[in-house]
Parts: structure tokens; sequence; C-alpha cells
């Protein structure tokens, strides 16, 4: 329990969270934090739901399919962002801060009301650890290790601001909960979760990876030089991205662009004529090429996204292998282009 109680103090130091925030490991990875978040908090007020690629679809489905709430849905096209202007104070909010599989992010929380009444549940799970999140405006936040600090997937982190320690405390869902979403035992709020007891068995020995990793990101410097890597990163992808004749960034506006999970969609006009399955029959065959050189692994495009490529530029890696990969993409289009696949 020590070690579980280290990495939930060392967690919240390096993401500076506020006062009076609170961290719990949760079972199931971002996908058991949010839903968690999403079970135990929504159903008082209603909600405001905005979604652009496909895990923001899936806290929507939560939403309206499963808890069947009073709710208002605001969509985007992949490599857009809804109008975030038209969120309602007195509503909660479901979003993703970080879309992982469009590559279009939030640029900021100057949307987010600041004297709101409802509370703001926050998918940030390839985003925490990597960019500047403004956590005056988040209530509830999640994310899992395996992204931005390269560890284990199986396990979610939740931070909970005061105003969602209230809403717990004040508010019992009308639905039944599932064990592994219970944080309150017998209407009080299970205290003991945030000091190192776990609702299920975690992997310890994921746990002391994830310690391990904390331990690389204080010595480097800690949240500031893990934005700067991946600020790094992102900036070395997008000097080929400009010179490029085939490639361009999914998210259209700049300012939305994610520099994590960066997404490029394939501009060239040859490619552009194909069919879907034959897009994405090309893109395999660019992916599979780099794997078998030892390249690049996982490159293509979320399999629920447009046919394209998706370079992690996260705080994990380093930028002279972003650098290094840049002509080996180029050299793969040659290769597997549609024009090579012509007869």
């Amino acid at each position: 329990m020590a070690r579980l109680k280290e990495s939930l103090d060392r967690t919240a130091a390096l993401l500076n969270l506020p006062a009076g925030y609170r961290v719990t490991m949760v079972p199931a990875s971002d996908t058991g934090a949010m839903e968690l978040a999403m079970w135990s908090l929504l159903g008082p007020l209603p909600v405001d739901v905005f979604a652009w690629e496909s895990f923001g679809t899936e806290w929507t489905t939560d939403v309206v399919q499963q808890l069947k709430l009073d709710a208002r849905l605001f969509r985007a096209e992949f490599g857009k962002l809804p109008d975030l202007s038209l969120a309602d104070r007195g509503h909660d909010t479901v979003f993703v801060w970080n879309g992982t599989t469009s590559g279009v992010r939030v640029p900021d929380g100057d949307w987010i009301s600041a004297d709101r009444t409802g509370l703001t549940i926050c998918d940030a799970t390839s985003a925490a650890f990597a960019m500047d999140l403004p956590w005056a405006k988040l209530d509830a936040t999640t994310f899992s290790w395996q992204k931005v600090m390269g560890g284990e997937a199986a396990h979610g982190m939740l931070v909970l601001s005061p105003r969602a320690l209230a809403r717990l405390e004040s508010y019992t869902p009308p639905w039944p909960m599932p064990k592994i979403f219970r944080l309150k035992k017998d209407g009080v709020l299970i205290e003991e979760l945030f000091e190192g007891a776990t609702i299920n068995t975690p992997s310890m020995l994921a746990l002391e990876d994830y310690l391990d990793t904390l331990g690389w990101a204080e010595s480097i410097g800690g949240l500031a030089a893990l934005i700067d890597r991946t600020n790094r990163n992102f900036a070395a992808l997008s000097r080929w991205v400009r010179e490029s004749e085939w490639v361009a960034f999914m998210a259209s506006d700049e300012r939305t662009r994610s520099t994590t999970s960066v997404c490029l969609r394939i501009t060239d006009a040859e490619f552009g004529a194909l069919a879907p399955a034959e897009q994405r029959s090309t893109v395999r065959a660019l992916a599979d090429l780099l794997e078998r050189e030892g390249i690049a692994f996982d490159i293509a495009s979320h399999r629920s996204a447009p046919a394209g490529l998706r370079v992690w530029c996260g705080a994990t890696v380093d930028t002279a292998d972003i650098e290094a990969l840049a002509p080996w993409l180029d050299w793969a289009w040659d290769q597997t282009g549609p024009m090579r696949q012509s007869p």
C-alpha cells in the first residue's frame, strides 16, 4: 500500500495539481477511469457531450444509450473541433482533451466557465504529462500510464477536484453500480482509495515500472521537461510535413493540432481517387514495410479514422528518432504508393 500511495503522491506532484485535488488508481485503463467517473458523477444535471473522434463517441454511447441521460451532443468530423463555446455552464460536460484517433486537441480551457455549476469530465489520456492542462477548469480527469509515460496499459488514473468530490459525497446515482465503479461504501466516500487502497488488486510489477518512469520524468526536469520534449518532437515532424508533397495534418486548424498523437492525411491525388478499402490497403502496405525494416511500428491511422498515418511524438520519444523517421516515410511511400501498386 505504501508504494501505491507513493505513486499517487508523485503523480500529483509531477502534474502540479492544485490543493484539494485527489488522485486514485482504478481498474481497466483510461476506459475504466472514464466510465467510473461518468457512472458515478453524472445524473443530477443535463449533460453536454463533445465528440470529434472515436473515444469521444464511445463516451456519447455511455451517456445516451447506457445511462439514458438528458444530453446535448456536439459532434465534428475527423480533423475538426465542434463549437466548444456552446457548453452550458449549468450542465455537466464530457469531452476528450486530445483526440487520440484524430490528432485534434482542445487548444485551451477558456471556453469552460470559471463559475460553472456543472462538472467537467475530461478524458486526458494522451494529453496528461505532455500538455499544460488547466486544472482549475477540470473536475474529473482520467488517463492511463501507457500513453505519454510509456507504461503498462491496464490501470487507470482518476483526478478529482473538490467540486467533483463534493458531488460524489452528496449524490448517489439511481442505477446499479458495478464493484469496479464504486468509490463509496454505505453512502460514504472510501477515503482509503486516495491513500493507496485500490478497488481491485493492481499489477505490482506494472506499478514498479510506473514508479521508475516517474523517477525518469522527475530526473529530467518534471512536467516542463516532458512538455518540452513533446513539443520538440512535434516541431521536428512538422518541419517534414510542411515540406512533404504527399501528406498534411488531419487537423485543419494549427491551434488544435495534437502534439502527441499526430494524425496525417495523405494528399496525393492518385491515393484520393482510390476506394476507401484500397486506401486502407495502401496504408497497411506502407506500415507493414516500415515494420519489417524495424523503422516504425503501428504507424497506420486508427481503424475508425480515415486512412492515413499516426505518429507518436510523446515525451518518451527522442527528437532524433523523429528526424530519422521522416526520410523513411518518404522512402516507404515511394515503394508502396498507388502508382507503385499499379500492374
